[in-house]
């Protein structure tokens, strides 16, 4: 796992490429304010090998933040991530590994039939019960959420999880109600809240798409106040003392800043924004989707690019990103060690002060 002096070392051993504030605080350690996400790709010994270059280049170029899921490319992506861990130098105390379960995993490939599979393999077992599952592909049950970690721990090799997400919750709501849904994530809490206590995960916390960033009317909306209600309650309920619920994952970008200009969290002293509300409540933020999925890359609204500092328009919008009021770290898929390069080399510059990037909204 993780640790606060292993974590200072690599920072220590890198910080000097880079500028200020690019190593972020993550409980008494630090962590790179670029992240190496493992989404996009097809299931294939191809794409595996390009991951595993580009996890080496990163862990040596100064980036210790690796991002993933069980059903990234077929449990491929976790795979990887654990054979690049164990042939870097880079000690794996010095890495924030970062994962999820919630949507049924295929294993290696995709199956012709994915309705049989997911039958055969996850309900006729009895890993999953039918009334749990979503959409035919999605459930945060504690049980399976607790069976998903356990393969996850296996697939990275590791023995303990640094960062486990509750992936994608909005998508309960299909078929259940908010209430509901709050419910089965205080169960589920209560699990992974107990798995922090036995060490076989650091901290846990939700990953998603659509929840915290839309209007409260909105059919995919969770309240961001009531999910970290519900994690003290768990703590509370499991007897761990304090709450290991430490971050949240969602996408942000120039293109998709609702994150930041929605203030759909309701507090005390009035509605805020998803990062405004984690910044205030303590919590970590990882940034998805930071170049949208590689369409920032061609094209940049003008006006924003000319306050943000890079040399191509992929830099500019990582700094973008990373610049945003609460981020600990922004994730962009890195298959290529050549990607790396250029994107590790945004964090060179120094990120927009707060004036600045309130300036970009004006």
């Amino acid at each position: 796992m993780a640790t606060g002096p292993a974590t200072w070392d690599y920072r220590n051993a890198h910080h000097d490429s880079f500028g200020r504030t690019h190593y972020r605080r993550y409980g008494d350690g630090l962590v790179s304010s670029l992240g190496l996400g493992t989404y996009l790709g097809e299931p294939s010994d191809a794409v595996d090998d390009g991951y595993e270059d580009a996890i080496l280049a990163a862990l040596e170029s100064g980036c210790n933040v690796l991002d993933t899921a069980i059903n990234y490319r077929c449990q491929r992506s976790e795979r990887v991530i654990g054979r690049a861990l164990e042939a870097s130098d880079v000690d794996r105390d010095a890495v924030l590994v970062a994962t999820k379960g919630g949507f049924v995993p295929f294993d290696g490939e995709r199956p012709d039939d994915p309705g049989r599979y997911v039958k055969e393999e996850y309900v006729d077992t009895g890993l999953v019960d039918r009334e749990d599952l979503v959409m035919g592909s999605h459930c945060i049950a504690p049980e399976y959420i607790e069976d998903q970690l356990e393969r996850s721990l296996v697939n990275l090799d590791l023995e303990a999880i640094d960062l486990y997400y509750v992936h994608n919750p909005e998508t309960q709501l299909r078929e259940n109600t908010r209430e509901e849904v709050y419910d089965q994530l205080e169960e589920t809490f209560v699990r992974l809240e107990e798995r922090a206590a036995a060490g076989d995960i650091g901290h846990y916390g939700v990953a998603t798409w659509d929840a915290f960033r839309v209007p409260q009317d909105h059919p995919s909306y969770l309240s961001l106040p009531t999910v970290v209600e519900r994690a003290r309650a768990a703590a509370k309920e499991a007897g761990t003392g304090g709450t290991h619920f430490r971050a949240i994952q969602l996408p942000f970008n120039v293109a998709m800043a609702d994150a930041f200009t929605v203030d759909a969290h309701d507090t005390p002293t009035g509605a805020k924004s998803a990062l405004w509300f984690a910044a205030d409540a303590g919590l970590n933020v990882f940034t998805s989707a930071s170049i949208a999925q590689g369409d920032l890359a061609r094209e940049l609204p003008e006006d924003v690019a000319a306050r943000l500092n890079g040399e191509t328009t992929v830099q500019r919008s990582i700094n973008f990103a990373r610049s945003a009021p609460g981020v600990t770290s922004s994730l962009v898929g890195m298959s290529d060690p050549a990607h790396v390069a250029e994107n590790v080399t945004a964090c060179e510059y120094d990120p927009l002060g707060a004036e600045a990037f309130d300036a970009v909204f004006e």
